[in-house]
């Protein structure tokens, strides 16, 4: 998919062409039909009215938001792992994975990382902590991005600033999630890196680690990856209220489809 909008020059339909075949405007669309039909064949309006509420129901659930993103997610690193890595502080980097950036945020007067890539940046500054390693943070600014500063950069400062451990390296030319690992392995293998710890959510691990092994074949770098996934943790509501629609419900459900779509299309 990647491949074929820059081929037609328009790589930034890619955010507009996602967010119509994600929930809820295709469930939107099936209902809008089923109305229209109900007069001429009400069996089949019926039919797409009740599938489409049902679907949009279950698609606002954590249940289902958690099962869908659990199929994506590989286990968490262990104290074991994290004790082998810190045995490889000359030739291993921790590359810490965008989630997007707001260009300006009034109560901090300048620009900020959102919640995403906050948590991606914290854990990646918590590994690095834990074993010595280095960190390199990817990310510019997305497709659908307005200007600003690019996301690398505001991730300097805040890890400068707020945690005072300066990053070693900033990759801010990325739009995506192929161009992060494109950019990232070609930074790396200058610096004579021959081990990515890949930090990320767990639900993109599996695109994101695809990309990185892709780039990494196609450098002709001796690089091996290691998956960092984070955010692993589930709802731990009572059963009922996991069953009920909720905004975080409707977000898992949303990521994880849309990280599975872009599998398929090979995004």
């Amino acid at each position: 998919m990647n491949d074929l909008l820059l081929r037609l020059g328009q790589p930034d339909w890619k955010p507009l062409l996602t967010a119509l075949l994600l929930p809820p405007v295709p469930l939107l669309a099936a209902m809008l039909l089923g109305g229209a039909l109900l007069r001429r064949r009400p069996r089949m309006g019926w039919g797409l009215l009740l599938a489409g509420a049902a679907a949009l129901w279950l698609s606002c659930t954590s249940a289902v938001g958690d099962w869908l993103e659990q199929r994506l997610q590989p286990p968490a690193l262990s104290a074991a792992e994290i004790q082998r890595l810190a045995g490889q502080r000359n030739d291993a980097a921790i590359v810490v994975l965008g989630g997007g950036r707001e260009a300006h945020a009034p109560e901090y007067g300048g620009p900020n990382l959102p919640a995403q890539a906050l948590e991606r940046l914290r854990y990646g500054l918590w590994l690095s902590r834990e074993t010595g390693l280095p960190v390199a943070y990817s990310g510019g600014s997305g497709h659908a991005a307005r200007e600003g500063p690019p996301e690398a950069e505001v991730a300097a400062l805040i890890a400068r600033r707020d945690f005072g451990r300066p990053l070693r390296w900033t990759e801010a030319s990325s739009r995506d999630t192929r161009e992060n690992a494109a950019a990232s392995v070609a930074l790396l293998r200058q610096a004579g890196i021959s081990r990515i710890v890949l930090v990320t959510h767990g639900w993109h691990m599996p695109r994101s680690q695809r990309a990185f092994q892709q780039a990494i074949a196609a450098s002709g770098a001796a690089i091996a990856l290691t998956p960092a996934p984070m955010s692993l943790a589930q709802d731990d509501s009572r059963a009922l209220l996991r069953w009920l629609p909720s905004a975080g419900g409707f977000e898992s459900t949303r990521v994880a489809l849309r990280e599975m779509l872009g599998l398929l299309a090979g995004a």
